[in-house]
């Protein structure tokens, strides 16, 4: 990324973080901070940092995401998906330069579409986690009108921290069966091609004669759906090439065979159109960057 100015990067221990920092790590003026050295639940430490480092683009990773947890900690998701974001782009603001990059998510749409979801499709959140999220969008578009991107994204999984990829590796490693849910539609995304997805849209905005004309609301998953069973015996399927020990069946079932606090969209899947044409984005399936990042997990756990 041929970079005009510098940039900042909340939430760079995450997964998306993490992959962004291996692809920017030769890149000069980049900075990133983990939640305790930028915490955005502190206006006046996100307002110091800005003044600080006075980013040409601020892309934030940073999100509250445990979205069962979220139902009960509702002050808390909202201080970080919502007040957090706004509080950027308040200091973007105030300095008069720069992007703020705000990534977001499927969860903002209740899932009864049946279609894919267009970015201009309202939002109609099913719980807190994704009504947090969605508030967090209106408000960077509204003080940032011009001077925004808002990716969403969908069932991000890497090789770094937490996610359904490396739970389902252990989990069919240790069991007999796995039950997974198999009426809930998306796309798995690795947070590998969503990093260079980022970069890659940053790098076209900022050779754009008229950057703020591609100031708006984006789409990125991968190619292709899946449910979370398809995405479960892929995974399976996958890694048995690779030589991980898999015992496990794997057995499909329905949502309501596994009650959670907080309800899922039952149908998610994003088009990605708009991002295409604008980006030259075309995305590769879920089920070669699963192999890619399986790869490497497998190799680190050898």
């Amino acid at each position: 990324m041929a970079q005009k100015g510098p940039v900042l990067i909340t939430g760079i221990q995450g997964q998306v973080g993490y992959e962004i920092s291996k692809r920017l790590v030769t890149s000069e003026h980049v900075f990133g901070f983990n939640r305790l050295e930028l915490d955005l639940t502190r206006p006046e430490q996100i307002k110091k940092k800005v003044n600080e480092v006075h980013p040409h683009w601020l892309i934030n990773l940073a999100a509250y995401t445990a979205v069962d947890k979220a139902e009960i900690e509702q002050e808390c998701a909202f201080a970080v998906n919502a007040y957090g974001p706004e509080a950027l782009a308040y200091a973007l603001m105030e300095q008069r330069t720069g992007w703020l990059f705000q990534v977001s998510t499927d969860f903002i749409f209740d899932g009864l579409r049946g279609i894919p979801y267009q970015t201009t499709d309202a939002a109609n959140p099913t719980g807190v986690y994704g009504a947090s999220k969605a508030e967090g969008e209106s408000r960077v578009r509204g003080i940032l009108p011009n001077r925004h991107i808002i990716l969403r994204t969908a069932w991000v999984y890497s090789a770094h921290c937490n996610n359904f990829v490396k739970t389902m590796l252990r989990l069919m490693a240790e069991r007999d069966e796995v039950r997974v849910v198999a009426d809930q539609i998306g796309t798995p995304t690795w947070a590998g091609s969503l990093a260079e997805a980022i970069i890659h849209m940053i790098s076209v905005i900022d050779a754009h004669p008229q950057p703020e004309l591609l100031a708006g609301t984006y789409h990125f998953t991968d190619a292709g759906t899946a449910s979370w069973y398809d995405f479960a015996v892929a995974i399976a399927e996958e890694a048995m090439n690779l030589g991980f020990p898999i015992r496990a069946k794997i057995t499909p079932i329905r949502t309501r065979d596994y009650p959670t606090q907080a309800r899922r969209p039952h149908y998610s899947v994003l088009d990605k159109t708009k991002t295409w044409d604008c980006f030259g984005l075309l995305p590769v399936h879920w089920r070669e960057n699963l192999r890619r990042m399986l790869e490497s997990c497998i190799a680190r756990m050898e």
